[in-house]
């Protein structure tokens, strides 16, 4: 049908002419979807500020040849505000829709948009550290996306760990015979934290020290950009990885 509605997580925009924008949002049920919402700039749009990055909205969209036209626009979930105020949420936020958008090129699942609406329910709230949130994202939807980095067994050849090396292009841990000269090492209580992280164990997360989510957040970082083929441009801004 020409006519539509989902529900939808505002993930960037740019303007177009004078008083519209291009918006580039990940639904519920369509995936990923860029649509025109005209007017939006003008200081009388009934809906522009719904949106912006960070929002929820239930969206109506009229289905064009090449890009959608947004029709009304209620909001779901405000997270804008209480995020764009603090540096750390923001930076955080902006990696995890930056990421979204890119692992979303071509297909998008429920389990996606679920994720990062939760994600940023949470820097919302400031429920836990930010990049802690975002670590936790990036592992999980990496798994969503058939990326999910070996964490026990060797990602090379299956031997049950313990391993102590960290090899992004290898999918994750692998043994010393697979292990390649000068591959990164992980401590221990650094990869009981990655496996926290990806457990959601906020218990076990919230009290680690320093020295290992600097070193978790640096292998998950390594592990997703990899995989995503392109630097996260948001992540240089990161608390943690300047």
């Amino acid at each position: 049908m020409p006519t539509y509605r989902d529900e939808a997580v505002i993930l960037r925009t740019h303007k177009l002419g004078e008083a519209d924008r291009i918006v580039t949002m990940l639904s519920r049920r369509h995936g990923k979807i860029r649509a025109v919402a005209k007017g939006v700039r003008r200081t009388s749009s009934k809906f522009g500020s719904r949106l912006e990055p960070f929002m929820v909205a239930d969206v109506q969209l009229y289905q064009g040849r090449s890009l959608d036209i947004v029709q009304q626009a209620e909001s779901l979930g405000a997270y804008g505000a209480e995020i764009a105020v603090d540096y750390d949420r923001f930076t955080a936020a902006s990696a995890m829709v930056e990421t979204a958008d890119r692992l979303n090129e071509a297909e998008a699942t429920q389990e996606q948009y679920l994720l990062l609406i939760g994600g940023l329910r949470s820097l919302s709230r400031g429920e836990h550290a930010s990049r802690s949130i975002l670590d936790s994202y990036l592992l999980r939807v990496m798994a969503l996306s058939g990326w999910a980095p070996a964490l026990e067994a060797c990602a090379r050849c299956g031997a049950p760990g313990p391993h102590a090396s960290f090899v992004a292009q290898m999918g994750g841990l692998v043994c010393a015979r697979c292990a390649p000269a000068g591959s990164p090492r992980i401590s221990a209580s650094a990869l009981a934290l990655l496996r926290a992280l990806m457990g959601g164990d906020w218990a076990t997360v919230d009290g680690a020290p320093h020295t290992d989510t600097a070193a978790a957040s640096g292998t998950i970082a390594a592990y997703a950009q990899w995989h995503l083929e392109r630097g996260i441009r948001s992540l240089a801004h990161v608390e943690g990885t300047r």
